[in-house]
């Protein structure tokens, strides 16, 4: 029999836990919670209380979040309490102490100052299993370079359904060194980040994580003061331990596409220009780009970079940087969004090098500065204009 099941705390739950740290837990957990699911379990928090803690977990089959925090606990026990409802109570209430109370049929009161509650909640036996972390296989990753690979990519994920293992991004370990790539078939982000220790890797490990997991990876990330987080997995799920944070995912299937076939080797036509004047150039262009397509025309010739575009609703623009380029002229469209999200994904600063084969093939973006550790390019397919 599974040990973790049966020591589960059962029992008539009954603690006092501070308003700012239980809210603090909830506003983690509650970006988990199902809105609209059909099983109605799913839009409760699981509340156990044992020893001198609270562990809350919530889930939508697809993914968990395991987090707790201290309490004061009278009797040892569980119950879940309908998620959303509690959030919003909760945040209404005054600083102090909450006491909390399991009740007869399910039924949680919750005291505060001079509020009184009762909530209905429902059984604990109908909560799902959440996978425990397996920390002997766990491997150690530094939260600084997650989140930056997870903020330079994630916006490149593919929105398509149907393009399943194109829903997430591919981090790769090695014992030196972690990548990350996303693409949606139009446009590719690769980050690489050298210098790293990951202990326990050897060769190669390459994990599909999908997007959702992700958006709350980099919200959890953003509110650790931990230095590094443990990644691991078994065949169905992922787990991510962040501080007192457990996320769980399940694992998408499929193969990730080989993209480093689709690297560009050959694009030594280049050009740098400082990512601000790129920006402002591209965003009032593309004003006046078709609405459905947003392409917009890079043109280079003798040390200039010209943006244009033209629409029969809008009428047309163009825009000129002055810039070296001494290699045979050039025209290519390109997605204006797909330009800004590039720009804003490195914080629209310092220099950018444009790089070209010719007008049919990808074009490649990259940051132009002297950080030798981390390397970040981006891929895109032109479009016929």
């Amino acid at each position: 029999m599974d040990e973790t099941a049966a020591a589960a705390p059962t029992g008539n739950l009954e603690i006092t836990v501070s308003r700012a740290e239980l809210l603090r837990e909830l506003t983690a957990a509650q970006s988990v919670v199902e809105r609209k699911t059909t099983i109605p379990i799913l839009s409760n928090f699981l509340f156990e209380a044992d020893g001198d803690k609270l562990t809350i977990t919530a889930t939508d089959l697809d993914q968990s979040l395991r987090t707790s925090c201290t309490a004061k606990v009278k009797k040892a026990g569980a119950c879940t309490i309908p998620a959303r409802k509690l959030y919003d109570y909760i945040k209404l209430l005054p600083e102090g102490d909450i006491s909390i109370k399991l009740m007869d049929n399910h039924w949680v009161q919750i005291r505060a100052g001079r509020s009184n509650t009762k909530m209905v909640g429902m059984a604990r036996a109908n909560f799902p299993q959440v996978p425990e972390f397996p920390a002997s296989s766990a491997v150690k990753i530094s939260v600084p370079s997650l989140k930056n690979m997870v903020s330079k990519t994630i916006f490149a994920i593919s929105n398509e359904e149907s393009r399943y293992t194109l829903n997430g991004a591919l981090l790769v370990l090695k014992a030196e060194s972690m990548a990350m790539v996303a693409t949606d078939g139009h446009r590719l982000a690769h980050i690489e980040k050298l210098g790293e220790t990951l202990e326990g890797i050897s060769g190669e490990k390459k994990t599909l994580i999908p997007r959702k997991a992700l958006a709350e990876i980099s919200g959890l990330l953003g509110s650790t003061e931990a230095e590094s987080l443990e990644f691991a997995d078994d065949d169905q799920t992922l787990f991510f331990k962040i501080g007192g944070r457990v996320l769980t995912s399940r694992k998408l299937t499929g193969q990730f596409p080989n993209y480093e076939a689709v690297l560009p080797r050959d694009n030594t036509k280049f050009v740098i220009v400082r990512s601000e004047d790129l920006m402002g150039s591209i965003q009032r262009v593309a004003q006046f780009a078709d609405e459905r397509s947003g392409a917009i025309k890079i043109r280079l010739e003798q040390n200039e970079l010209k943006l244009s575009s033209s629409s029969t609703d809008a009428g047309e623009s163009e825009d000129t940087i002055e810039t070296p380029y001494n290699y045979d002229p050039l025209v290519v469209g390109f997605n204006s969004q797909y330009l800004i999200d590039f720009l804003k994904a490195i914080g629209n600063t310092g220099e950018v090098r444009l790089e070209f084969k010719d007008a049919q093939s990808a074009g490649q973006m990259r940051p132009e500065d002297a950080n030798e550790d981390v390397k970040y390019r981006y891929i895109l397919m032109p479009m016929r204009i």
